[in-house]
């Protein structure tokens, strides 16, 4: 089947091998969308790199599942996202319909899923969280995603939107607040967290915010652990890979409510929400 990850700025397409549980890297594209563009921009880049692996397997492929953020309406299909500054276009619209037109797939196999919950039941099923009952789950990017696998089942969690300090929690765990962090402490602009880490190395302020942040996230999230009470916590997004700066910190931080060696970096990176949001399907009758 065909699998998509929609991210912040791309979209990554690929064919999933159900039955061994990973991503056919030949058969797989990466398109830079412009989420600030209009509906019909998006829309038409998503179909043609969906339309460009279906040429790359050479077969008529005609079952779908998309990882997409929220908020959305996933069974439905319908986008509502709105005040997150990235694919505003789109809200209100069915994004299942126009993709059963664009691809001539019937709606009926067109299946969405959650990002946050696609990634974290990929790393279930295929990664780093293989093995354990209880996992809660954060992707950081673009925004905060989270969600929580209990027992084979993982559900999107959905605590970017608790309260969190002035605003909400996906305004802390975020690539903009990195961002507008660095730039409140230097007044100097930085592109994206890639950049941030880089500064990183040499600058005390750019370390502090990372530092910052792990205060931050540990602060948010202790109160799910005591919740939950999960046997893992994994951490995914591109801010993951800026580990290094953090990780330390959030593990001493929430050493008194988990032990510090259950708190790790999934290992699939996007591989998992493609894998994960395949598993909206039954695989017993599903073909590559």
């Amino acid at each position: 089947m065909i699998s998509a990850d929609i991210g912040g700025s791309h979209i990554t397409a690929a064919i999933i091998d159900v039955n061994h549980k990973v991503v056919l890297n030949e058969m797989r594209t990466r398109t830079y969308v412009d989420c600030h563009g209009s509906a019909d921009e998006i829309l038409t880049t998503w179909a043609a790199a969906l339309n460009e692996v279906r040429k790359k397997s050479g077969k008529f492929i005609d079952k779908l599942s998309l990882a997409m953020p929220g908020p959305f309406d996933y069974v439905a299909g319908i986008s509502f996202i709105t005040g997150l500054h990235k694919y505003e276009s789109l809200y209100g619209l069915n994004i299942k319909t126009y993709m059963s037109a664009a691809l001539n797939i019937d709606a009926a196999n067109i299946r969405f899923r959650n990002d946050a919950e696609a990634f974290l039941h990929g790393e279930i099923v295929a990664g780093a969280g293989r093995g354990f009952n209880k996992v809660l789950g954060f992707t950081l990017g673009t925004g905060m995603g989270s969600a929580l696998s209990n027992n084979g089942i993982t559900l999107d969690a959905n605590l970017g939107s608790l309260p969190f300090a002035e605003s909400i929690a996906d305004d802390y765990f975020s690539t903009r607040w990195f961002l507008k962090q660095y730039h409140q402490s230097t007044g100097l602009q930085c592109s994206h967290v890639k950049e941030l880490k880089k500064l990183a190395g040499s600058d005390e302020r750019a370390a502090g915010v990372f530092k910052t942040f792990a205060e931050n996230f540990a602060g948010f999230i202790k109160k799910s652990i005591v919740q939950e009470k999960p046997d893992l916590i994994l951490l995914g997004g591109n801010i993951s890979k800026a580990q290094s700066l953090f990780l330390e910190p959030l593990k001493a931080l929430l050493a008194p409510y988990i032990d510090p060696q259950y708190i790790i970096i999934g290992t699939l990176e996007e591989d998992a929400a493609l894998i994960g949001a395949a598993f909206t399907f039954e695989f017993s009758d599903v073909e590559i």
